[in-house]
């Protein structure tokens, strides 16, 4: 791998314009063929191996145009005045001829008779090409439109409506990149270094955001994996071209030539990020395995986003730096002032941390404990109307069923009974009998005869603690050929699966992570000490998440303005993601601590060298990908909101208290035990070299040397 990085470095370098051209048009082939052939995004949530599943397959089955999706029109009379009926009327018959639509309720009145809740069913899920986005939105809105006008509220909630009103608003991730691009001004002290990583990762995501629109023709993709996709993509696209622009900046003050420089920067940065971006992918990978089919599309659409702007950094930075030449160096440097020689603040750091290893290392774990205590009492809840934004239509719905009607209203059970097993009259005096259920209605056997169906409605609202032990009871006391189905034991069962998967994907990530990191560094210790440590900040951003948005302390500054439970996707989808994004880090840094050791044999020397020659580089990238992530954080989707805040705060511990403190605080500690292999292991296992500096062998010199152009010793 060493000869060919630094055969494409040379050779990009030394003809900049064929690769920037061959981007150019790759990316507008690229989304000529997504408009072409590109799909949809929605969301899939018919999951084998929840209970729930079976009902709504009998749904399906049984009842003419059933199992489809659903939403709730609210209908309020601020002035506490009665609706009047004729209204109501032309609301039901203009929500009834709108396409799919199989079923509209009686407006069901409240207490007062100034609120009215209409049910709504269509013929085809939520994922159907007519419902996604404005095709099933905007019908809803034309429907109610002439009350808004009558001076009434009328909003809507369900499930169609959740899944189109939270839509990226693209502010925050804008004001990420801006801040992204000052953070590499001040790191390197030229705007042209500066733009080049953040013009190559742009550059790569756009390939990759055309390739999971392709992927979305193909199978569903969620609504929510573009944005998860853009927000890794774009953090380590900028990390990586990071690292290569800064290594190559490195061998042009030595006096290199650009073109040497670029292949020098590629053979061992290059190796670092190609084995980086590896990780990352087998993390990714692991998302398969969280059983639900929209985890899959995450891993899918991000692993493609990963691999578009790889490619971008291995090619388009070297070719860019060939191009740029020594106007990526800072101006004193350019102008020939000497540049006053100071002792680096991360070696300095480094160095205190090596001298008192004990203190340094039992500090960072109790303050990692302290934050990651709270994630011991956390609740997941998959996303619904409640945890919305305030200014939503779909949480106003919310609230005004909860006002109207009782908290129970917004996630009534749906209640399946095979007629040739259990007796539907008794199964519904059953449930109505539990003391946590307020109501059921009459039951109601389809044309074939085989299901019968009603409904049953909760004392309190679906995010209620209490409501899977509710729903666990229910299952319990009914017999044999019921089903408890609907929007909230679905929620009950995907909790209940996710709990039970997280431990599957953690064992997978981490295991096959650690195998590839002790083929990289020959080492046993070092690659399951960085699983702990990385499983450790990780474990503390759930923490921060528990704190900030399900005990509510300072979740109004994020926009949430009252607790709200972690969002069931997060803690099996920041887990993969983070610890791939953490083993980016950790590359980087034991790279080169190994490469110092393997040159002088000194373990703690080595520790400090390698932390003091990676540590602006790591803190750059570090803040980089803060900043892109807490972009994300400002959008209207608690899912995306969580991730992305999530994902801030446990890169701030990992680039602060694991890289900073604990690496070299633990590795001084454990001296020449770092690097331990047992002898049979060191048989078994393939060898991996990761940023080994090593100039190539003359064969390749002498051909360069042939080929490369007049301007190859221009610098």
């Amino acid at each position: 791998m060493n000869r060919i990085l630094h055969r494409l470095g040379r050779s990009t370098a030394a003809h900049p314009w064929r690769t920037i051209s061959a981007w150019v048009v790759a990316v507008v082939l690229a989304f000529g063929l997504a408009g072409a052939f590109g799909g949809t995004f929605h969301d899939d949530y018919n999951v084998e191996g929840a209970r729930a599943q079976t009902g709504v397959d009998q749904l399906r089955a049984h009842v003419p145009d059933g199992g489809g999706a659903t939403a709730q029109v609210v209908v309020h009379d601020a002035g506490a005045g009665r609706l009047d009926a004729a209204d109501l009327d032309g609301l039901v018959q203009r929500l009834a001829s709108i396409d799919h639509v199989s079923y509209v309720s009686e407006p069901r009145l409240s207490t007062d008779g100034d609120t009215a809740l209409v049910a709504m069913e269509y013929d085809v899920p939520s994922t159907d090409d007519d419902l996604v986005g404005a095709h099933g939105y905007d019908p809803l809105v034309d429907a109610v439109k002439p009350l808004r006008d009558a001076g009434l509220e009328a909003e809507l909630g369900g499930e169609l409506p959740s899944q189109t009103e939270s839509t990226m608003k693209g502010t925050g991730e804008l004001a990420g990149v801006i801040a992204a691009l000052v953070i590499l001004i001040v790191a390197f002290g030229s705007v042209v270094a500066a733009g080049l990583p953040l013009a190559v990762a742009l550059m790569g995501l756009g390939v990759g955001s055309a390739g999971v629109t392709l992927l979305a023709g193909t199978m569903d993709v969620s609504t929510a994996a573009p944005t998860v996709a853009t927000m890794v993509g774009l953090g380590v696209g900028i990390d990586y071209a990071l690292l290569l622009v800064t290594r190559h900046v490195e061998f042009l003050g030595e006096g290199l030539p650009k073109q040497e420089a670029a292949g020098r920067a590629m053979a061992t940065a290059g190796r670092s990020v190609v084995f980086a971006s590896v990780t990352v992918l087998i993390s990714l990978l692991g998302l398969k395995l969280g059983g639900l089919p929209v985890y899959a599309t995450f891993g899918y659409a991000t692993a493609i986003a990963v691999v578009s702007v790889l490619a971008a950094a291995l090619t388009l930075v070297p070719a860019l730096c060939g191009l740029a030449g020594t106007r990526l160096l800072p101006r004193r440097t350019r102008k020939g002032r000497a540049r006053v020689q100071k002792t680096p603040l991360t070696a300095r750091w480094a160095r205190g941390v090596v001298k008192r290893p004990v203190a340094a290392a039992l500090a960072a774990l109790m303050f990692l404990l302290l934050l990651a205590a709270p994630v011991l009492g956390m609740r997941t809840w998959p996303q619904d109307g409640s945890s919305a934004g305030p200014e939503t239509s779909q949480r106003k719905a919310y609230d005004l069923i909860e006002a109207e009607y009782g908290a129970g209203a917004n996630g009534p059970f749906t209640i399946v009974v095979d007629t040739a097993q259990a007796d539907p009259a008794a199964v519904a005096s059953t449930v109505a009998a539990e003391p946590d259920i307020v109501g059921v209605t009459e039951p109601v056997t389809t044309p074939d005869g085989a299901i019968s169906v009603f409904t049953a409605e909760p004392a309190y609202g679906p995010t209620d603690e209490r409501i899977e032990g509710l729903v666990a009871a229910i299952r319990a006391d009914v017999p044999d050929g019921v089903e408890v189905t609907g929007q909230t034991p679905f929620f009950s069962d995907i909790v209940d699966l996710l709990d039970a998967r997280l431990w599957l994907v953690v064992s997978f990530v981490v295991g096959v992570s650690v195998l590839l990191l002790a083929m990289m560094f020959r080492s046993v210790v070092v690659p399951v000490k960085a699983a702990v440590m990385n499983l450790l900040s990780i474990a503390a951003s759930y923490g921060v998440l528990v704190v900030i948005f399900q005990w509510g302390w300072g979740g109004s500054v994020l926009g949430v303005d009252h607790p709200v439970p972690v969002s069931s996707w997060i803690p099996i989808l920041n887990f993969a993601i983070l610890f791939g994004l953490s083993m980016d880090y950790e590359v980087f840094l034991l790279s080169r601590i190994r490469e110092d050791w393997l040159r002088t044999g000194e373990a703690r020397g080595s520790v400090e060298r390698g932390l003091a020659a990676t540590g602006r580089v790591i803190s750059s990238a570090a803040a980089i990908m803060v900043v892109v992530f807490l972009g994300f954080s400002t959008e209207a989707d608690t899912v995306v909101k969580q991730l992305g805040f999530g994902m801030a705060i446990a890169i701030v511990l990992d680039a602060t208290v694991v890289r900073m403190v604990l690496v070299p605080a633990t590795m001084a500690l454990l001296g020449r035990w770092n690097w331990w292999l047992p002898a049979w292991l060191d048989r078994l296992l393939p060898s991996i070299d990761v940023e080994k500096d090593e100039s190539p062998d003359d064969e390749v010199w002498d051909e360069f040397d042939r080929t490369d152009d007049t301007s190859v010793g221009a610098r």
